[in-house]
């Protein structure tokens, strides 16, 4: 069995997912999956197509360099990004734990990223070949993502009082002696 780094409150009201060395950079990744954390399922998903289409941008906050947007503003930064990779791996991963909740007969709609999180995997070396006989290395910065989807309990209104059940209302009760005392008079 898989090891999350957390695990949920109630098993039969959520699901989970995980990816191994994903080939996408884990800072990108990182920025990326703070962002969702929280959201619901439904709107995480819209926001991430918004990302691919360049309509809204992933605020980066820890990453001097990063080129500024206006479309960060939304988020309280000047800086952020377009992680085409990062998103498509997030997105598939979310896919992937949607479709484990609808095995589990989940409602969909009321699903949120209750756990999300990206780890940096292991680096993959290559080689690059410099000047006068060097060789430097060439590597790459994979992540394992995990996600638990956790379904929120819709709050259940308390039932309506009736307007003659109200204890401790002084004005309705003048009122209604006032009506009383009018009838009276006719």
């Amino acid at each position: 069995m898989v090891k999350y780094s957390q695990e949920p409150g109630v098993t039969a009201k959520s699901s989970k997912a995980r990816a191994y060395d994903v080939r996408t950079h884990f800072k990108n990744t990182r920025e990326t999956v703070n962002v969702i954390r929280g959201m619901q399922v439904r709107k995480a998903t819209r926001y991430l197509r918004d990302v691919l289409s360049h309509k809204r941008c992933v605020p980066y906050r820890y990453q001097s360099g990063c080129g500024r947007t206006a479309q960060a503003k939304e988020f309280g930064h000047n800086q952020g990004r377009w992680p085409r990779k990062s998103v498509e791996a997030v997105i598939a991963l979310l896919r992937n734990a949607i479709s484990n909740a609808e095995v589990k007969g989940i409602d969909v709609r009321t699903l949120y990223i209750s756990h999300i999180q990206a780890n940096r995997a292991q680096k993959q070396r290559r080689r690059t070949y410099r000047a006068h006989g060097r060789i430097n290395p060439y590597m790459s910065s994979p992540s394992h993502i995990e996600v638990i989807l956790t379904s929120r309990e819709r709050p259940v209104k308390p039932p309506a009082a009736k307007k003659d059940d109200k204890k401790g209302d002084k004005k309705a009760d003048k009122k209604s002696e006032k009506k009383s005392d009018k009838k009276e008079l006719k």
